[in-house]
């Protein structure tokens, strides 16, 4: 199984490498009169640590109060 995990990272990381190689040009983008410009696999990477962060989060606090709801009540 271990094999499987490698083989799931290494193709993970070739496919981000094409992504960085062939999307380096420049791209801007507009967000409630914020504007940015800056290469496309830049921004792509952001949103996805900002998602990574938010799931996260999420999932923590579910993972909490379902801990919470299953606790005994102490009378």
């Amino acid at each position: 199984m271990r094999w499987v995990h490698t083989a799931i990272i290494v193709l993970f990381v070739a496919a981000t490498l094409i992504f960085l190689v062939q999307n380096r040009e420049i791209v801007s983008m507009d967000f409630l009169g914020l504007s940015v410009r800056a290469p496309l696999a830049v921004i792509a990477a952001c949103f996805y640590v900002l998602g990574a962060i938010t799931g996260g989060s999420a999932y923590a606090l579910l993972r909490r109060s379902v801990q919470s709801a299953r606790a005994p009540t102490a009378s």
